[in-house]
């Protein structure tokens, strides 16, 4: 089953919100619908499995990991209707023009990646994606502190917030991150 025309989706949000759930939900369904589907990651997150795209909460989905977004193409198969690509933000900047690329030849692209970075800017190649995508679906986690709905990410160093200047990625789960509300996440200068 081909689509008519392509389309970028993303889903983004905090850390803990439920991004790769909801990724790996859509790309399920496409699988039920007899759609031919492929996931990439980038090779840099190795989390949970290398071939997977794995949430927090344990759900999976087979995936490709590649080194940068210009292999994603050499890694596609020709009779591809839906292209999954997890972790976004973790991508060099072609990664627009990859998505933009795919959604043009009928394909439809659904993206999951953090929005913001732990300092609370926009991450990476990511606010480019969102301005340019068809559909947008903002997830929240919970904050860690208060329970209110969280959409930030709050990197946590000796138990302690990262400092402002401190390195922007830095791969790792629920021991250096936890999701924080705007009141509650703090970035000390």
């Amino acid at each position: 089953m081909h689509h008519t025309h392509g389309s970028i989706e993303v889903v983004c949000g905090s850390m803990f919100s439920g991004k790769t759930d909801e990724l790996i939900r859509r790309l399920i369904r496409a699988t039920i619908a007899k759609q031919k589907v492929q996931v990439f990651k980038p090779a840099i997150d190795v989390r949970y499995a290398v071939e997977k795209v794995t949430s927090h909460a344990g759900a999976n989905y087979d995936a490709i990991p590649v080194t940068n977004a210009a292999n994603i193409f050499e890694k596609l198969d020709e009779d591809t209707t839906v292209a999954g690509i997890d972790e976004a933000q973790f991508f060099d900047p072609e990664i627009v023009d990859v998505a933009q690329e795919l959604a043009s030849r009928g394909i439809r692209v659904l993206v999951a990646g953090l929005d913001m970075d732990f300092r609370g800017e926009p991450f990476g190649p990511m606010p480019l994606i969102l301005a340019q995508a068809e559909r947008v679906d903002k997830l929240h986690a919970i904050c860690m502190v208060c329970g209110d709905d969280a959409s930030r990410t709050q990197r946590l160093v000796n138990g302690k917030p990262a400092r402002y200047d401190d390195p922007v990625v830095i791969v790792g789960a629920s021991e250096l991150y936890e999701a924080r509300c705007r009141k509650h996440h703090e970035v000390p200068k």
